[in-house]
């Protein structure tokens, strides 16, 4: 008889974690570590697009090679997220030998450490080990965060997965060999943290079969994923790599065609800046159903959380919200900087870090003053959230200077200072 687990909850603030491995699993996996502030050092020939963005944002630190067991010394626990069972056998063989923990992706009964399903609710986590069944434990977390929620209208049943979970419409079958069509939802996944996604948003979640995610969702969304559904990066980092929208578009339509429930899981709001007008076009021309579920936008809650409100009385009665990743200059810009400039309200502009001084400089020429109060919201709603508060005239270079990065969100007008004092 195999013995029992004995659970534990592990603090890892400032210890250090090596992860072996940088595709889908080290991606679902990462997310929660940092969350706990552990150390993570991350060995990998190749990272996906959002391991390589948590890299370049100095969350983790990426050894671009194979293992070594060296990679080991100092550590407190390693997590193997790679599919060679030989590879994977060598860094326990190195774990044991030093006697750190270690999570095997590949085999869970070589591991000396399990990763249970995990639900999050407030300062409560819950974490179920389902006996060597991922499957069980998901069940049993699904229920119990059902609980702690206490948000289900009574009557309803608990999502299943499936194309008829999908706010209880199967998907369509074709009159051609009667193949049964799957469902789309495009779902917003809110700002950065996880509890603002809506309930419909994570009601869908857990019900789908494949779920193609960008780069500014919530990684601890995607830790909370069923082990066996299909995760698709489809993460677009500004000015770097990139899966173009088309291959995107055609990964929803495929795996829908197929029969999956596909939720296509997007940062913010999936029509603010978010193209989820064409992915839902392009699954109308497949004949693919599609839900769209609306999110808390960047636009919105990056000031908020910042203690700006982009309306206040007797400040702003209106709120514009551009976006600036076409220099104002450029002839592919559709924004009427000149109109903008002229307004009295508010100005959010999202993706504009890398032209603010050129939007800056254009706004302040065409009348707007430079001593109005501006400020850069940077991964607003996370626990890395940073604030800068300034002028229109200076706040490019400050940002600059304080080594801000995307995603983060500009504000401008005289709601910056509307909650001060």
């Amino acid at each position: 008889m195999t013995a029992n687990p004995y659970p534990l909850g592990l603090r890892l603030d400032g210890r250090r974690v090596v992860v072996v491995g940088g595709g889908v699993v080290a991606t679902r996996r990462v997310p929660a570590l940092l969350d706990a502030g552990a150390d993570v050092l991350l060995v990998a020939p190749e990272l996906t697009p959002a391991l390589r963005a948590r890299a370049d944002a100095g969350r983790l630190r990426w050894v671009p090679r194979r293992f070594a067991p060296e990679d080991l010394d100092g550590a407190w626990l390693v997590q193997v997220a790679i599919d060679d069972p030989a590879a994977a056998e060598s860094i326990s063989v190195a774990a044991a030998e030093r006697r750190i923990f270690c999570v095997r992706a590949d085999d869970r009964t070589a591991a000396t450490a399990w990763t249970p399903a995990v639900t999050r609710h407030g300062p409560v986590t819950v974490a179920v080990l389902g006996g060597g069944d991922p499957r069980r434990a998901m069940t049993i977390r699904d229920a119990i965060r059902d609980l702690l929620a206490a948000r289900l209208v009574p009557g309803d049943a608990a999502p299943t997965h499936g194309a008829s979970a999908a706010e209880g419409t199967t998907g369509a079958t074709e009159a051609t060999g009667g193949r049964q069509t799957g469902r789309v939802a495009l779902v917003g996944a809110g700002p950065g943290d996880p509890e603002l996604i809506t309930v419909k948003g994570w009601r869908l979640l857990t019900a789908a079969d494949v779920v193609v995610a960008d780069r500014l969702v919530p990684g601890l969304l995607l830790d909370e994923l069923r082990p066996d559904v299909e995760l698709v990066d489809a993460s677009k980092i500004p000015y770097g790599p990139s899966r173009a929208q088309e291959e995107i578009n055609q990964i929803l339509v495929d795996r829908a065609l197929a029969g999956a429930f596909v939720v296509r899981l997007k940062g913010g709001d999936p029509y603010v800046f978010g193209r989820g007008g064409e992915e839902l076009l392009a699954c109308a021309q497949a004949g693919v159903p599609v839900t769209v579920v609306p999110g808390v936008t960047s636009s919105i809650a990056a000031p908020a959380a910042a203690g700006i409100p982009v309306t206040h009385r007797g400040v702003a009665h209106e709120f514009v919200v551009v976006s600036g990743h076409v220099a104002p200059d450029s002839a592919a810009s559709l924004v009427r900087w000149d109109a903008v400039a002229g307004l009295r309200g508010t100005l959010v502009i999202l993706m504009g870090l890398k032209n603010l001084a050129a939007i800056t400089d254009t706004l302040i020429a065409h009348g707007r003053s430079p001593q109005t109060p501006a400020a850069v919201v940077q991964e607003a709603t996370t626990g890395t959230q940073r604030v800068l508060r300034s002028t229109l005239g200076a706040v490019a270079a400050e940002t600059l200077a304080a080594d801000l990065r995307p995603p983060a969100v500009v504000v401008v007008g005289d709601v910056v200072g509307a909650l001060d004092g």
